[in-house]
């Protein structure tokens, strides 16, 4: 407002860069025009001037305004919805004493904004506190956090933002001095978020090997069901080996190689998704032109769910190609590393961009599908109505367990609530094995596992298609759950 920020502002500012979340983001819903182009001027009239200065008055060539013009492109853009832009903010619980008078504070700073940017465009501020409830019936396209910080994104404050904000706007305001033009500081206290929409989430990094056989360049099959988690293991020992001989640190080593964020002889404790999935591709292939079948591994992928680990999967492709993979009871090797390219035909099935996924290998639920024995109470004998009733409900656990296991992997619950979920024991693609005939870590053998088949939509029902890699539940880094585009 001109002068000085007033103590209520002050402190309700400093309260915002102190807040442990970032704001979800909602901005209107957009469609496209078929553009057009037309003629304008190029801005280019001091030519003209020139030319004029001159005395060159022909009206011809540089001295002509009329050729000084270039092609602009227009393509209008309707927004679907009112054109307010939300920035939401969830509040604390318990919310402090000191809370109220923040946002009474925040709510009257919004209210004297009058442009965004660089004072372009018109702008009208409003601050409010919203129930979840009325947040879920916002209308518009909700833009979602990354949970890892990002090069490229949007800033958001931290602590000293303020401070840094004022620095700034004191050393623009006095840019134009006695001596000449002196630059204002650049800002420097913030951090970069990556925002995705609800419906897109971001595309992971790759790096995708063939299996050949010892001593040829010939692939070597596994079989699926039996050798998937063992093949995944084996790689993950191949990782191992290159990053102790790249010097990496015993921790780092641990987190992001292993998956271990506790200390050697602790309970596991969870690193998150900044870690290695090491990820065996069964083949899918098709004779004659016919539906794709599912046969065994002949390739393995090395991803990071994770959207900032670019360098980690770059150095795996320099430094883990070559290796062996080797047998942990034998310590002999079963296939040597070929690095390829992600078009190949197969690895793009589990990469391309899809609207219907199903598993070629089963999701382990994450939890029990039957914690009241339903089953065993079926089993017992029931009345065809109480029986039907309790398959009602074991659906349904399975249903919230599967939609469960979509939020777990990093996806929006927007793709959750709405995706049409089908599942069973039998796969669904030719070739796939029964759900049970997996091999899974022992922590995870009591949890029951299925075929799953997604068809991804949106809050309107609307097919949505997402790219892959797509795994999904307990075991997702070792290749469980891995879902091929349909």
């Amino acid at each position: 407002n001109g002068g000085e920020i007033s103590g209520p502002a002050r402190a309700a500012l400093e309260w915002l860069e102190q807040a442990a979340e970032v704001p979800v983001i909602i901005a209107p819903r957009r469609s496209e025009s078929i553009g057009y182009r037309l003629s304008v001027p190029n801005n280019a009239m001091d030519i003209v001037a020139a030319a004029w200065a001159r005395g060159n008055d022909s009206n011809t060539g540089d001295a002509n305004p009329a050729t000084h013009r270039t092609m602009k492109a227009v393509c209008p853009v309707l927004l679907e919805e009112e054109p307010a832009l939300r920035y939401l903010w969830p509040l604390p619980e318990p919310a402090g004493d000191e809370i109220p008078s923040h946002l009474r504070s925040l709510s009257e700073l919004a209210g004297s904004m009058a442009a965004l940017g660089w004072g372009l465009d018109l702008a009208i501020g409003h601050g409010e506190v919203l129930a979840s409830g009325a947040v879920e019936r916002l209308p518009g396209e909700r833009w979602l956090p990354a949970a890892a910080p990002a090069e490229d994104g949007l800033r958001v404050p931290v602590p000293g933002t303020l401070e840094d904000l004022i620095r700034h706007h004191d050393g623009f305001l006095r840019r134009v001095a006695s001596g000449g033009f002196v630059p204002p500081p650049p800002l420097a206290v913030y951090r970069k978020v990556e925002y995705r929409t609800a419906l897109d989430p971001r595309p992971s990094n790759l790096a995708v090997f063939n299996l050949l056989r010892p001593g040829s360049n010939q692939r070597k099959m596994f079989d699926t069901a039996r050798w998937g988690l063992t093949v995944a293991g084996m790689m993950r020992g191949a990782v191992k080996t290159a990053a102790e001989c790249s010097e990496w640190s015993p921790a780092r080593i641990a987190s992001f190689v292993l998956g271990h964020g506790e200390a050697e002889g602790s309970a596991h404790v969870a690193v998150g998704p900044r870690r290695f999935a090491y990820i065996p591709l069964p083949t899918l292939g098709a004779r004659n032109g016919g539906r794709p079948f599912a046969a065994g591994i002949r390739r393995i992928m090395l991803t990071a769910f994770a959207g900032d680990c670019h360098d980690e999967i770059a150095w795996a492709r320099r430094m883990v190609a070559g290796n062996e993979l080797r047998n942990g009871k034998t310590n002999q090797p079963e296939a040597v590393l070929e690095e390829i390219a992600a078009a190949d035909g197969v690895v793009s099935r589990y990469t391309q961009s899809a609207g219907e996924w199903a598993t070629v290998t089963p999701l382990v639920l994450p939890g029990y599908d039957d914690p009241k024995h339903y089953r065993r109470r079926i089993e017992a004998g029931l009345a065809a109505a109480e029986e039907r009733d309790l398959l009602l409900r074991l659906d349904a656990r399975i249903d919230a367990l599967i939609r469960k296991a979509i939020v777990q992997a990093g996806f929006s619950k927007v793709l959750a609530d709405n995706a049409e979920i089908d599942w069973r024991k039998a796969g669904f693609w030719p070739g796939v094995d029964l759900a049970d005939r997996y091999g899974v870590p022992d922590h995870l053998k009591r949890f029951p596992r299925y075929h799953v088949r997604l068809r991804w939509r949106d809050m309107q029902s609307n097919p949505v298609k997402l790219r892959g890699p797509i795994c999904l539940g307990g075991g997702r880094y070792y290749g469980l759950g891995l879902f091929a585009a349909v």
